[in-house]
């Protein structure tokens, strides 16, 4: 049986990261963050079959302890402060997390010795300033805190792979999304906004900039793509995409035809408040390269998944 050690557990890919590990057999870990409450909306079902350790990403004694403890044949490290938005409220602690927190396990890991592999959590985010499709060649030019946190984590893992040679691999994901989402997070609340106002418990759903670009998928599909890289005999970064993009505006207008509205302009409004000093108004990828070496490719559509997402919503809100 195979050990798996999951960071960030409790968020939206580390859910379904431990739905499909356990699908195959494996014996999961996933670490969270000593607190008085835990924070377990994502992973109150996997209660009694994965097992919980205590560990966070700026402390690097309880990172070693986690390691020691669990005994992982797989590291995913998916823990961050994965807010873009937040980054420019919170830049430092983001770049601790999501930064040095990545170099934090990498050296968790060489210090025990033993041959583990690991997968970093890359993002395309990374990429930031773009016009055209990128792929594992693309220039980064990251236009946040996150984003730049991100690549240093990028970077460091790419580094101890050709220094001490580990098996560590990147996993580039375009946006992807799920029921499981973050309520901060816009897409989640574009769809819980769509339930509540088809409830009547809600007017309007106040946004930033209806014209960005988008390439979405469905975070079941993509955390199959993070298994499949650290099955490889030799490891290596992959760009994981569909290869389609859409705005926040065609988000929304599908939103809002799973409650039978076609002109959503009166429920929908914008605040300033919502706009990043940086945005990053476009964001595609080629995923040639992980179709060909992993055999992956997306397997829910845009409309199906959000269309999951509002079912979901409507069902917790009544």
């Amino acid at each position: 049986m195979k050990r798996a050690l999951i960071t960030g557990v409790n968020g939206m890919d580390g859910s379904h990261l431990s739905d499909l590990l356990l699908s195959k057999g494996y014996e999961v870990f996933g670490m969270e963050r000593r607190s008085s409450s835990k924070n377990r909306t994502n992973t109150s079902h996997l209660e009694g079959k994965i097992t919980f350790v205590n560990g966070d990403l700026s402390d690097q004694n309880s990172l070693f302890r986690v390691i020691k403890e669990s005994d992982p044949d797989e590291v995913y490290n998916l823990g961050s402060q994965s807010f873009v938005g937040e980054s420019w409220n919170t830049p430092e602690q983001t770049s601790d997390v999501t930064g040095l927190g990545v170099l934090r396990v990498l050296e968790a890991i060489r210090e025990y010795g033993k041959p583990i592999k690991f997968y970093q959590a890359s993002t395309s985010e990374m990429f930031g300033k773009m016009e055209k499709f990128a792929n594992e060649d693309t220039k980064f030019h990251p236009r946040s805190p996150y984003g730049v946190a991100k690549l240093y984590g990028h970077w460091i893992t790419t580094n101890y792979r050709e220094s001490y040679d580990m098996f560590n691999v990147c996993g580039i994901l375009f946006n992807h999304e799920s029921e499981r989402r973050g309520i901060e997070f816009v897409t989640r609340k574009i769809t819980d906004g769509v339930a509540r106002i088809h409830l009547g418990l809600q007017d309007k759903v106040v946004l930033g900039n209806l014209d960005t670009k988008r390439d979405w998928g469905y975070s079941p599909d993509y955390v199959e793509s993070m298994w499949l890289m650290m099955q490889q005999d030799k490891p290596d970064d992959y760009v994981v995409a569909t290869g389609k993009t859409r705005s926040l505006g065609e988000f929304l207008d599908c939103a809002f035809q799973h409650i039978g509205i076609t002109d959503w302009s009166k429920y929908v409004g914008q605040d300033p408040r919502y706009m990043r000093p940086a945005d990053v108004f476009y964001l595609a990828g080629d995923s040639s390269k992980a179709k060909e070496i992993l055999g992956w490719q997306p397997k829910t559509s845009f409309e199906e998944w959000v269309g999951k997402m509002i079912s979901n919503d409507l069902e917790l809100l009544r």
